[in-house]
């Protein structure tokens, strides 16, 4: 038997709400999903700011004229004139809560020498109380060989540098702590990305001989015997907008020669140059907010003049372990850039570096984060044992200069006979030696071996110490990237034992997977670092190792120790060290006293003796003449004073408004001392390509000096201005 069927059925009225109750359910979960897709949406593009970022730069030039070039030890070598502005340039990064800070500043100048780091950072506490100090501010030089020398407490330097020039280590320390102060004053929320990549065609090992003396079996790790690796750190703000950028590369700025004498930032200011005026548009060079700076990294080996040594008289190849020529020696054996000269060098190599920095800039996606960590100390690099292994330790040395430091290198060569690769002492200067300096004692020379010594600047104490024996010694961490900063040159291999034995330690002590990075020239200058297989064949740069054939090992074994109080966070722990001394010295310097400026009968300070032409195009060079003054005037009366200035008309606005200045690279500025106080400026406008047809003029800007009495002068300012010329297209 069957049963029933039972009917489910719904009114009319019971359908519609059903309906009306799922179309309300669906639109609550449509609106939800909104919600949180939404939400997610705004989340995700609310961007985590990680740091509190500052970028800052200065003019640091000082005087252009009569002051000794720093870097080639060429006393004849004397500033006269401008190619470009020296800048320093400073980041800032700060943790979000701002309770720590790393600085990092890049100058355009030869090296930092600890007089300069002392004194910045003495204006430093004064301005911020402990907020920088020697643990968190590092202070790099780019090395530019075309800087004016002068800055350094230390005997040895005043040779060639002519003394401590006061009004040149005053221009570097004000512009080093104005570059701080201006990053200080716009610290904002920000991101930093890093990226790396290789830089073909920019550099050569200029002492392949001594590279090849480092293991095999180290050396088949690597490619090439330069590191062709740049580093590049992007920081933009919380919205993306572009701050700056640092960039670490191996090459010395040594593009520009030991003849040249308009002082300029060479092939890595060119390219800071390039990169700033990219970002900075519609700004004169040295302006606007972007700050690109190209630091220097482990370059003691390395040169930018690719085109290799070749004897001058000759034109035969020279890359010998001595580095000398059958006719005339070491003194004729010179390498040469890529370029018809040494401008077009600077212009091929730091465009080279730049295009590499661009491509690097545009492409970082790797973001860096984590806490800021930092450590110093100061050591006395003259008396560190060494622990080699378990059964063998060894000291460093009394500083100390060999015989091959004399012979200079192929970018620059020394004087009389001296060569590279010396490992025995010459009897004629050794006894010269003897007689003016002393004898360098039992000890120091057997410490040294088999460097044959020159100077034995440990033990030369008059009128000041030499040479320093206290160094300072500092890692600064942001996040994943240790930046190590070191006090002198170190070689390719040099440098990369010191990154690994960093990373190592990093990694031991459970902080993996960080980027360390090596800044050249900080703090003080103790000259160059080699291998201890390169120390024994006596190239240049290992007898310009003054700390003896340990020294690396020495460097390795202390950064080891900063990266591990670093990882373990015990930095508190770590000794301070022994303070450097601040030497009391005012102004001992051989360069010659400003004196009254004089003009030649019937014209005034600005005139123009040598007009430009009526007529120029792209390509060609403007040239003009003035009555000038010492710019020695204008550089130790005026900060940041202007030389020049290209000028455009704008029959629009009936007005001239500037195209370039004296920062620019198409304009060079030429001092010409003549007699009785009389002296000539001549001004050039390499025309570039692309240049805006129109009528132009260039002007110079001066100040000469006025005698009032036995006792005192005044500086005066005065202007020229060239006729207006005209630039045709092509």
């Amino acid at each position: 038997m069957y049963g029933k069927k039972s009917k489910c059925s719904f009114s009319r009225l019971e359908v519609i709400l059903i309906v009306c109750l799922v179309l309300m359910i669906a639109v609550t979960v449509v609106l939800l999903i909104l919600h949180f897709v939404i939400k997610e949406s705004n989340d995700s593009s609310k961007v985590i700011t990680n740091y509190l970022l500052g970028v800052g730069r200065a003019d640091c030039t000082g005087p252009v004229a009569e002051i000794p070039l720093m870097g080639y030890a060429n006393p004849d070598q004397v500033g006269g004139g401008l190619l470009t502005r020296l800048y320093s340039r400073a980041f800032i990064v700060a943790e979000v809560d701002d309770s720590r800070r790393v600085v990092f500043v890049s100058a355009d100048i030869g090296m930092v020498s600890q007089r300069l780091r002392l004194e910045v950072l003495k204006k430093l506490k004064s301005k911020y109380g402990e907020l920088y100090r020697q643990d968190n501010v590092i202070l790099s030089g780019t090395h530019t060989h075309s800087g004016p020398g002068g800055y350094f407490q230390y005997t040895l330097f005043w040779f060639t540098s002519k003394g401590l020039i006061r009004p040149s280590l005053n221009a570097i320390v004000n512009g080093i702590v104005k570059s701080i102060d201006i990053a200080h004053q716009n610290m904002k929320r920000g991101r930093l990305f890093i990226n790396r990549g290789t830089v073909e065609n920019s550099q050569i090992n200029r002492s392949p001989f001594s590279y090849l003396e480092n293991p095999a079996s180290e050396r088949s790790r690597y490619s090439s015997n330069t590191d062709k690796e740049m580093v590049m750190l992007k920081m933009v703000d919380g919205n993306g907008q572009d701050l700056g950028l640092i960039s670490w590369f191996a090459v010395h700025p040594v593009s520009m020669n030991n003849t040249n004498r308009l002082v300029n930032s060479d092939n890595m200011g060119y390219a800071s140059y390039l990169f700033e005026q990219e970002k900075n548009k519609g700004m004169l060079p040295g302006e606007g907010s972007f700050v690109a700076a190209f630091a220097s990294s482990n370059l003691g080996d390395v040169s930018p003049n690719t085109k290799g040594p070749f004897c001058v008289n000759t034109g035969e190849s020279c890359n010998n372990p001595q580095s000398t020529c059958p006719i005339g020696g070491a003194t004729m054996c010179m390498a040469m850039g890529p370029g018809n000269d040494m401008f077009d060098s600077t212009r091929i190599i730091g465009q080279n570096i730049y295009l590499k920095a661009r491509e690097l800039y545009e492409e970082a996606s790797q973001e860096v984060t984590g806490p800021l960590r930092s450590a110093h100390q100061w050591v006395n690099m003259s008396d560190v044992s060494v622990e080699l292994n378990a059964t063998h330790t060894v000291k460093t040395c009394k500083p100390a200069l060999g015989h091959s430091f004399a012979a200079g290198t192929i970018d620059g060569v020394g004087a009389f006979n001296f060569t590279q690769g010396s490992v025995e002492g010459d009897p004629f200067w050794d006894e010269i030696r003897d007689q003016l300096l002393g004898q360098p004692s039992n000890e120091t020379k057997a410490c040294h071996k088999p460097k044959p010594i020159l100077f034995s600047t440990g033990e030369m104490t008059w009128p000041h110490p030499w040479h320093p024996d206290i160094v300072d010694v500092q890692i600064a961490a942001i996040g994943s990237l240790a930046i190590v900063a070191v006090p002198g040159e170190f070689t390719t291999m040099s440098g990369r034992r010191l990154r690994e034995a960093v990373k190592r330690e990093f990694d031991y002590h459970g902080t993996p997977r960080m980027d360390v990075v090596i800044a050249g020239l900080c703090n003080v200058y103790t000259h160059y670092i080699t291998t201890y297989e390169e120390y024994q064949v006596q190239r240049y740069e290992a007898a310009s190792t003054i700390y003896g054939p340990h020294t690396l090992s020495a460097y390795v074994q202390l950064y080891r120790g900063l990266a591990r109080a670093i990882a373990t966070n015990t930095v508190q722990d770590l000794p301070r060290g022994p303070e450097p001394p601040v030497f009391n010295i005012r102004n001992v310097t051989l360069v010659p006293p400003l004196t009254a400026d004089r003009v030649p009968a019937s014209k005034t300070f600005g005139d123009v003796l040598q007009e430009v032409r009526q007529q120029y195009r792209a390509r060609e060079v403007a040239e003009v003449t003035f009555v000038g003054a010492n710019p020695r005037n204008s550089a130790e009366n005026a900060t940041e004073h202007n030389f020049l200035m290209v000028e455009r008309y704008a029959s629009t606005s009936d007005s001239w408004h500037a195209v370039q200045n004296d920062a620019s690279w198409d304009t060079r500025f030429y001092w010409t001392k003549g007699l009785l106080g009389r002296s000539n400026v001549t001004i050039e406008w390499h025309i570039p390509h692309g240049t805006e047809p129109g009528v132009y003029r260039i002007r110079y800007f001066g100040h000469y000096k006025k005698k009032l009495s036995n006792s005192h002068a005044v500086s005066i300012p005065f202007e020229g201005t060239s006729s207006v010329f005209e630039i045709t297209a092509l």
